[in-house]
C-alpha cells in the first residue's frame, strides 16, 4: 500500500510527538538562545519530512529525509547538554533520547526502502 498523505507516515507523527514534548518541556525555560534552538530543530524534523513527501521524486524525498534526521541528532544533542547545564531531569533526558534514536531509525528505514526502488 502506497502512502498518499504526509501525515500517514509513522517518522512525521513520532516528530510531531517530540516536539510537542520539547516544547512542553522547555516552556518555562529562560535561555532563551537554547530553547530556539532546540525547538527550531524538533519543529525541522516532521517538516523536512512533510516537505520531502510532496517533492514528487525519490531522490528528493531522500534528501529532505537525511535532513530530518540531522535535526534529530540536533536535538539528540542539545539534550545532552541540557541535562549538563540541569535544565533537565534524567528521565526527561532519556524519554527524549530514546524518541530521537527511534525516529531516526524510522526515517533510516524509509531511506533505505526508498533507496531500494
Amino acid at each position: 500500500m502506497k502512502v498518499k498523505r504526509f501525515e500517514d507516515l509513522i517518522a512525521w507523527q513520532k516528530a510531531q510527538d517530540l516536539a510537542v514534548i520539547i516544547y512542553e518541556t522547555y516552556a518555562e525555560n529562560k535561555d532563551w538562545g537554547f530553547k530556539d534552538q532546540i525547538q527550531r530543530a524538533s519543529v525541522s524534523i516532521s517538516n523536512n519530512v512533510s516537505e520531502g513527501f510532496d517533492r514528487g521524486t525519490d531522490p528528493d524525498f531522500i534528501r529532505f529525509l537525511n535532513f530530518a534526521r540531522t535535526s534529530c541528532n540536533e536535538v539528540k544533542s542539545m539534550t545532552y547538554l541540557a541535562f549538563r547545564l540541569k535544565y533537565i531531569s534524567d528521565e526527561i533526558k532519556q524519554k527524549v533520547i530514546l524518541l530521537c534514536e527511534e525516529i531516526s531509525r524510522i526515517i533510516w528505514g524509509l531511506i533505505n526502502s526508498l533507496g531500494k526502488k
